[in-house]
């Protein structure tokens, strides 16, 4: 197939036509229909998702079971899960999908406990930093056929890692349907504490104000559609979230050595997640263009998913031909994209120019995909562009650090009258007064 071909010097900055995660004007008309059968004509999905935060912090356990039994199953009557059916997970699916489950826990288990920063650093005689994790934290997991236990194990295996006190999950049972045995055996062997069985907004509010049931979380991690979001971006602050997340997307960044064959996988493998997924190819090479093509028509017929990878590929696709390595990566490091694939000759010479990217992914058995399941650090990377400033879910988000002063007199007694100094300049008289009198106290002097 053809896919849009730009040439270096016609980029321009918004090659990646990135979408707002929190546009909601491509929901579609059923959930907009069904928002005013439940709120009324007047309120609007974004309202809706404001009023059912609202409901669960003032009702509790009512709201929540309330909204569960319109959005997820009419016939529930508890939240909470039952603790022996995820044990019993494990005993339910396939023997060689829980050694690969339980693999891919040990590499990222251990990628997160290799990257564990040290947890008291002493800086000078009396200043030392703390670190200390986070107390609660919540993970949501969405129902249906959209459910990846893989997502399970990255983000609560970095909480745990971290020392968390307690990690819960909160996933839907949708109606006539069971919470999929593969996403609770995931959730066992990561040691999630406790299961909730809400989804959505009813779930993001739950655990960022706290129900009768549903402990209060200090972070809130996991994926969603655009109102579940919407909600995360509202009660940030209340809590703190992982991030909002858009559409994925990849670059593969190529030269003339790259195998066709392997760079139209990882562009298909991209492409084959929603329709609103992007993947792009930048490379030197014209030759390599024609070869990658031929081949993603050739590929696109092998996976059931094709269509959907064909629809997002046409739509946002894109083939960026550059004069030379050097403006292929100016362009990769511009958009800080959250996968960036380098299929090129000198691996160890051009990961030093990369700058913003999610994650990065190195010569031709390194593909993106190992990184989304057993690679090792965590699948959660920033989109949209925030890799500018933003870094992949780990440890760190799981910590808070805390700065400790334990100044002895000598300390206090050469330091003090710098502090003074300062405070007296910014006008701020009892800050110098609180130095000063200990400083009479240890020099049996007035200062002058």
């Amino acid at each position: 197939m053809k896919i849009k071909l730009i040439k270096g010097s016609d980029v321009t900055p918004d090659l990646l036509q990135r979408k707002d995660p929190l546009d909601m004007s491509d929901l579609s008309d059923r959930v907009k229909e069904r928002t005013k059968e439940i709120f009324g004509s007047n309120i609007t999905p974004a309202q809706s998702v404001i009023k059912i935060i609202e409901d669960v912090r003032s009702q509790g356990d009512k709201a929540v079971l309330h909204y569960a039994q319109i959005f997820d199953d009419p016939d529930i009557t508890t939240t909470t899960f039952d603790k022996d059916q995820i044990k019993n997970a494990t005993k339910r699916i396939d023997a060689s999908l829980l050694y690969a489950l339980e693999a891919a826990a040990d590499r990222i288990r251990e990628y997160h406990v290799k990257t564990m920063p040290c947890l008291n650093i002493n800086v000078s005689p009396g200043v030392s930093e703390v670190v200390r994790p986070l107390s609660k934290v919540g993970m949501y997991v969405p129902g249906g056929t959209a459910a990846y236990p893989s997502t399970v194990l990255m983000t609560v295996i970095p909480a745990k890692v971290a020392g968390c006190e307690s990690v819960y999950m909160a996933t839907p049972k949708l109606f006539n349907t069971e919470v999929n045995p593969v996403v609770l055996a995931a959730a066992e062997i990561s040691g999630v504490d406790q299961i909730f069985q809400i989804g959505g907004v009813p779930a993001i509010a739950s655990f960022a104000y706290g129900t009768e049931s549903i402990p209060q979380v200090d972070k809130i991690c996991g994926p969603g559609n655009v109102l579940v979001a919407y909600a995360k971006k509202l009660v940030q602050g209340q809590v703190d979230i992982d991030g909002i997340f858009g559409p994925t997307e990849t670059i593969v960044l190529a030269d003339e050595t790259a195998s066709p064959e392997f760079c139209a996988a990882d562009m298909i493998a991209q492409a084959e997640h929603d329709p609103m997924a992007t993947a792009i190819l930048i490379t030197t090479s014209e030759t390599l263009i024609i070869a990658i093509e031929q081949e993603i028509d050739k590929q696109l017929t092998l996976h059931p998913r094709g269509k959907m990878a064909q629809e997002a590929l046409a739509n946002r696709g894109k083939i960026v031909l550059t004069d030379n390595l050097d403006k292929a990566m100016d362009i990769a490091n511009n958009i800080a994209p959250e996968h960036l694939c380098l299929m090129v000759k000198d691996t160890d010479y051009w990961k030093t120019r990369v700058v913003n990217a999610g994650g990065l992914f190195l010569g031709e058995f390194s593909p993106e995909v190992m990184g989304d399941y057993v690679a090792g650090p965590s699948h959660v990377m920033p989109t949209g562009g925030t890799a500018r400033f933003n870094s992949t879910l780990s440890v760190h988000h799981f910590l808070k650090t805390m700065p400790v002063v334990e100044l002895q007199s000598p300390a206090f007694k050469k330091l003090a009258p710098y502090a003074i100094k300062i405070a007296e300049a910014e006008g701020l008289t009892a800050h110098a007064n609180a130095l000063d009198i200990r400083l009479k106290q240890l020099n049996n002097t007035v200062r002058k």
